[in-house]
């Protein structure tokens, strides 16, 4: 690509692909370079150093968050829509979470700024006070972040065939003392199946929101 037809867009998309392929540590401005066929110095019109694309990264994903937000809905749904929202965005790109992590300052990136303000104003509305409704804002990010690395789904060694590693695993937990590990054993009878993923996460997020609901109970 000649270096005066590279636009923001596109080295954001392009970056966006090979931090979600192989990881954010893959995503130097000499890869990407590489990958979009320009020299380094042909990126630093748009973005001076990582730290900086990283942000650029970062606002891109996560303006979609607060896109279904109604003002109007009852608290109650309104959170469920952004948590939902923040898993999705996370399931659609993987590499969020260390997004995030390389972004030092994230209330330099708007869309962080529009969730977070979206979060607290959810959460006050529900009776916590600003420095509880942040916390809560902490904990549903990690949270969130927590259930979509931890997804069943996602192969521990790609070179291991995961329905021979979950039969093995099975059988393990089956082979346990039973009088000792009555549960555990009894698990490793339905540890072969394999997981239900949309389930998983259904379920993941009515957990991390029951907690919400039950303290706000409390205030009311």
């Amino acid at each position: 690509m000649a270096a005066d037809k590279l636009t923001r867009d596109t080295v954001i998309d392009q970056a966006m692909a090979l931090a979600d392929e192989e990881g954010v540590d893959a995503v130097t401005i000499r890869r990407l370079a590489a990958r979009l066929g320009v020299t380094p110095m042909a990126l630093y019109w748009h973005f001076k150093n990582k730290e900086e694309l990283m942000a650029g990264l970062a606002e891109h994903v996560l303006a979609g968050v607060t896109a279904g937000y109604a003002p109007d809905d009852p608290w109650r749904e309104r959170l469920r829509l952004l948590v939902e929202a923040v898993v999705r965005t996370m399931r659609e790109h993987p590499s969020l979470p260390g997004i995030l992590t390389a972004v030092e300052d994230k209330h330099c990136v708007d869309s962080f700024n529009r969730a977070t303000e979206v979060a607290l104003d959810v959460l006050t509305e529900a009776g916590f006070t600003l420095s509880e409704s942040f916390s809560i804002s902490s904990y549903l990010l990690n949270g969130a972040i927590a259930l979509v690395e931890g997804r069943p789904d996602c192969p521990q060694d790609p070179e291991v065939d995961e329905t021979e590693r979950r039969r093995q695993r099975a059988l393990r937990l089956e082979a346990l003392p039973r009088d000792r590990f009555p549960h555990v054993v009894e698990y490793g009878t339905i540890a072969a199946a394999p997981p239900d993923v949309e389930h998983y996460f259904a379920f993941g997020v009515d957990l991390l929101l029951s907690g919400v609901e039950t303290m706000a109970a409390k205030k009311a």
